[in-house]
């Protein structure tokens, strides 16, 4: 089992997308995701996304919103993935590159053309909706995107 954090950084209605183009061995290589990574020990949600938001983006997020978490059963085609998914409007710093691939500012409507995981578009338009937090799971096959479920509490 892995765990991790998700952040949508919105400003101007527009999330802060990293498009993953420079890791080796990137099972997310070529599509554009947002912001986070996994847990280091003795971490909370809230400051995995604060630490993995500045580490890829150089920006210090302020009163993170746990939004969803996410499951995604042998993700990696070994592992369950939980990921508990941020919004963030409150932030400070200057935007820097990123180790992992480029950084933009992508207007929410022009999302749904940018290459992503499938079952991200499904999860993000819940950003949006005045919802309390949600779970969902996502199924993959070898990779390949298959179904999911969204529960909002």
């Amino acid at each position: 089992m892995k765990m991790g954090t998700l952040c949508y950084v919105e400003k101007d209605n527009r999330y802060l997308m990293l498009h993953r183009t420079k890791k080796e061995n990137d099972m997310h290589k070529g599509l554009w995701v947002g912001l986070g990574g996994k847990f280091e020990a003795g971490e909370s949600p809230e400051e995995c996304v604060i630490r993995e938001v500045y580490e890829e983006s150089g920006l210090r997020v302020e009163n993170p919103k746990l939004r969803g978490v996410l499951t995604f059963p042998a993700f990696d085609m070994h592992d369950d993935w939980y990921v508990f998914l941020f919004h963030a409007t409150e932030f400070s710093g200057t935007v820097k590159p990123c180790q992992e691939g480029e950084l933009a500012w992508i207007d929410k409507n022009d999302l749904a053309q940018l290459p992503m995981h499938k079952g991200d578009y499904h999860f993000i338009k819940k950003l949006d909706e005045p919802c309390g937090v949600f779970t969902a799971k996502f199924l993959y096959e070898n990779g390949a995107y298959k179904s999911h479920t969204i529960t909002v509490h």
